[in-house]
């Protein structure tokens, strides 16, 4: 039990399920200069779950600051991202039957990945995201931005200079939101009567069922149930309304909130009830997964140092920043893994946070043609292994960590 109040409910206890030691801040990419001279801080990382309302949440946060407002992710290195955009302007383009004068705001934009989606179907977009490095990619693409977080004040500003919106998206950025009190006054203020706020996020009960531990990150600050954002949204005055669970990175959960008085689609009860089946409410399912979580890294390491010992050469796939989270609790560095390959330019010349491992070109791959490749953005399996298949021709094989350890021919 700690004394820390739930991010949800006010309340708790919060107790203890998971914790990954310390760890540096995932997209904290180092380069050769920091590396020689920094003293690069780590923080812990441990999971805890709100007895009182079931909320599953970091037990210790950093100030978003010191994490998003330099940022080497980039939504638009992936085409299976940005094809999963595409999904979204259209299909939420349809359903409420947006037009061009309607507007939609993009919380945490990005690189606009997925507002230029929506601008192709003639829907006038705003942006809003506190990363100034990411705001010189945005630029030129004419696409109005604002560089600040969202909360309260800021949305007074957008209803003062743009009006209130038909539609507010957010994806994969509303597990970071640690006021979130301030953050749904904001989405009440800019949200017109009949206007939908929709939130895309990795869902607790994916994760679960993955074993998928290196989600966990300190930018993640909540690791959502549907229950927890229904208690989270009744409380603060709006009305979730619609949820379904997507296939994209390996499992989310897209919810839909609305002002009260709107039709509530049976997709909701729905996914409670699954939810309800699955044990999420109990505190003894958190520490059944702890245990697996253990036995992925003693199998992992084991794995990694017999390859070594056999004199193969092992590599690494992807830089996201779940894999710096699996990279620190496996214990994990130069001596086990000779580079990292990664298609972001952002992050290509730097070293990993805490293990510093060097990321490079994906074209090293094959300059060097190591025998495995631990896939740390085993997320994007798929699209990886399809862009890998000359890697894979010359006898190359990918090792995938979770839900349990695995060689992929």
């Amino acid at each position: 039990m700690t004394n820390i109040a739930c991010i949800v409910c006010g309340s708790g206890p919060v107790d203890l399920v998971l914790d990954l030691g310390n760890t540096a801040l995932a997209n904290k990419f180092l380069s050769a200069e920091e590396l020689a001279t920094a003293n690069e801080p780590s923080f812990p990382l441990r999971v805890g779950f709100c007895v009182g309302c079931g909320h599953v949440q970091l037990m210790d946060r950093i100030p978003p600051a010191a994490m998003f407002e330099d940022y080497l992710y980039m939504s638009g290195a992936s085409s299976t991202l940005v094809g999963h955009f595409q999904d979204i302007a259209e299909t939420m383009t349809k359903r409420l039957g947006l037009t061009g004068d309607d507007m939609v705001l993009d919380i945490g934009c990005n690189d606009a990945s997925l507002l230029l989606q929506f601008r192709q179907l003639g829907i006038k977009t705003l942006g809003i995201d506190p990363a100034a490095n990411l705001a010189e990619y945005v630029k030129d693409l004419g696409v109005d931005r604002i560089t600040d977080f969202f909360g309260s004040a800021s949305a007074d500003r957008i209803v003062k200079e743009y009006g209130q919106v038909s539609l507010v998206t957010t994806t994969n950025t509303f597990p970071h939101i640690p006021e979130l009190g301030d953050f749904v006054a904001g989405i009440k203020k800019v949200l017109s009567a009949d206007g939908t706020f929709m939130i895309e996020a990795h869902y607790l009960v994916d994760i679960l069922e993955q074993v998928a531990f290196d989600t966990v990150y300190h930018e993640h600050v909540s690791y959502w149930s549907l229950k927890a954002m229904i208690r989270l949204f009744e409380d603060n005055g709006l009305q979730v309304v619609r949820a379904e669970r997507l296939p994209i990175h390996h499992g989310q959960l897209r919810v839909s909130v609305m002002h009260p008085g709107h039709v509530v689609d049976e997709s909701v009860a729905a996914v409670l009830a699954a939810e309800t089946a699955l044990g999420v409410g109990d505190i003894n399912t958190y520490h059944a997964f702890a245990e697996k979580v253990s036995g992925i890294k003693r199998d992992l390491k084991a794995t990694i140092a017999k390859l070594r010992a056999d004199g193969a050469k092992v590599a690494g796939y992807g830089a996201p920043a779940k894999g710096m989270t699996l990279l620190e609790y496996v214990e994990l560095g130069p001596k086990d893994i000779d580079f990292i390959a990664d298609r972001s330019p952002l992050k290509q010349g730097r070293f990993t946070p805490g293990s510093h491992i060097p990321i490079v070109a994906t074209d090293k791959i094959l300059e060097d043609q190591p025998e495995y490749l631990v896939l740390f953005a085993w997320n994007f399996a798929d699209e990886i292994l399809a862009q890998q298949q000359e890697y894979r021709d010359r006898g190359g094989k990918f090792i995938v960590p979770v839900p349990e350890v695995r060689v992929i021919e």
